[in-house]
């Protein structure tokens, strides 16, 4: 784990409440959009802003302020092979995030990035290429 005076983001369309539980089990954002058994957070607003952007559904995009529940690792899927040492600061849970509050204000990526990063994820998802679970 990482110190404890770390705050840590969890983008998504999700609109919820101080006190609320962020769990795994939901369908993933990515791939064939299967069960997630991870709930994934970051230590860095970048990396929360691209969850928010690139999360499905229609609500508003949201940035929640979260602190884990449980014990925690490195994201794998933004560490290691992509980034080794994790910079982004991912990480992921099996254990519920609560919501302690949300960023108000923050710049998201032009939109034309935001495409470009939408097609990549199709364009993975075509080749079968998945998420790490």
């Amino acid at each position: 784990m990482t110190p404890s005076n770390e705050v840590y983001y969890h983008g998504t369309r999700a609109d919820l409440r101080v006190g609320d539980l962020i769990g795994p089990g939901y369908k993933s954002n990515y791939g064939q959009h299967k069960l997630n058994g991870w709930v994934y957070f970051a230590a860095t607003q970048e990396a929360a802003i691209w969850g928010a952007e690139l999360a499905m559904g229609d609500g508003r995009q949201r940035i929640h302020i979260v602190e884990p529940t449980g014990p925690f690792v490195d994201d794998p899927n933004l560490t290691d092979k992509k980034f080794p040492g994790n910079p982004t600061k991912s990480y992921r849970s099996q254990q519920p995030l609560r919501v302690i509050g949300e960023l108000e204000t923050w710049q998201g990526h032009p939109p034309e990035q935001v495409q470009k990063m939408l097609d990549r994820l199709e364009e993975l998802k075509q080749q079968g290429i998945e998420a790490i679970d």
